[in-house]
């Protein structure tokens, strides 16, 4: 029975994080920017040093998953939380005694520009000008170097696209675009996208969370293989009864994402609509996990078919898709 503290407590890993955690008997407390007294959770800007920090005390473990996961904020606004966050969260487990700290990045440090197909944790980062990418390279780094110096036993999970109940980027936020008919695939709909199913992602993080070889280590989670986009997210077009997706070459897909974007954020203020989020859907590789299955024993449970299954029973209990 351990005591866990994680940032961002209130976000949707989190969240599924906690609820395995409390069902194996540990006590959960953690930080995010809204209080809930009734989990545990204090209200906290981990961008600036302060109280919440304090509530970290006794952790054996701090579980990092605090971070703007956005294309439409700036470098200052990512390096505020996703760099100096980091820093933040990793003195108060440092002043707690935590004698883990794992650090949540992202496949994105290997850039959205292009890697090898099966790319493995020995491929070198690559800064691509992109805020969120080169400010979880930063955090990644802020991480390993607490741990190289001895401060606090690190490790660090790049999690692949996270979907299933809860997820806002890769199921809410896409069943909404798709039921607005504003949701369009570039490159014909043949990138590749890499999805992990949020179970099998809370069973990676646990596993690296507790293993002692693990220490030092970077790991790459994902479901274990790539899949095209159009196949992806054509299980939510068939939830909502529409046929698709629409996919249109790179190009004018940029360009479209570029103005309607625009459009939406005069409206309505900052959007993931928009070119970054675009080009996003052209990767034309995916990740190995080959390290997290050898040194873990991580192995991932749950197929697409099953997660979408799951995914779309939640999705109509809300009434995002018809029941």
């Amino acid at each position: 029975m351990s005591v866990v503290f994680i940032t961002g407590a209130n976000g949707f890993i989190a969240r599924a994080l906690a609820t395995r955690l409390r069902a194996r008997g540990d006590t959960v407390t953690g930080v995010d920017l809204r209080p809930d007294e009734a989990a545990g959770v204090v209200a906290g800007d981990i961008g600036e040093e302060g109280a919440w920090q304090d509530a970290a005390a006794g952790a054996d473990l701090v579980i990092h998953t605090a971070a703007v996961v956005s294309n439409a904020v700036g470098l200052d606004g990512q390096w505020r939380v996703n760099v100096a966050g980091t820093r933040h969260a990793l003195d108060a487990a440092v002043r707690a005694g935590a004698s883990r700290f794992v650090q949540f990045s992202s496949i994105r440090a290997f850039s959205d520009l292009g890697f090898p197909d099966g790319v493995g944790e020995d491929h070198p980062v690559r800064t691509d000008g992109n805020p969120y990418v080169d400010t979880k390279i930063a955090g990644e780094q802020v991480a390993l170097q607490a741990h190289a110096e001895g401060r606090i036993a690190v490790t660090v999970v790049r999690p692949g696209d996270v979907y299933g109940p809860g997820s806002r980027p890769w199921t809410v936020l896409p069943v909404e675009l798709i039921r607005t008919n504003r949701f369009l695939l570039p490159a014909g709909g043949h990138g590749i996208f890499s999805p992990v199913y949020i179970d099998d992602l809370v069973d990676g993080v646990l596993l690296a969370a507790g293993k002692p070889e693990a220490a030092g280590q970077v790991f790459t989670l994902t479901g274990g293989a790539g899949v095209p986009c159009r196949e992806f997210f054509g299980h939510y077009y068939r939830m909502l009864g529409k046929r698709g997706p629409i996919v249109a070459p790179t190009p004018l897909a940029v360009t479209v994402a570029t103005v309607m974007g625009t459009a939406i954020r005069l409206v309505s203020g900052p959007t993931e609509v928009n070119a970054t989020s675009m080009r996003y859907f052209t990767r034309t590789g995916t990740y190995s996990i080959a390290k997290a299955r050898r040194l873990l024993g991580y192995q991932p449970r749950v197929d697409l078919t099953e997660g979408m299954a799951r995914t779309g029973r939640w999705l109509r209990d809300q009434g995002l898709v018809p029941a």
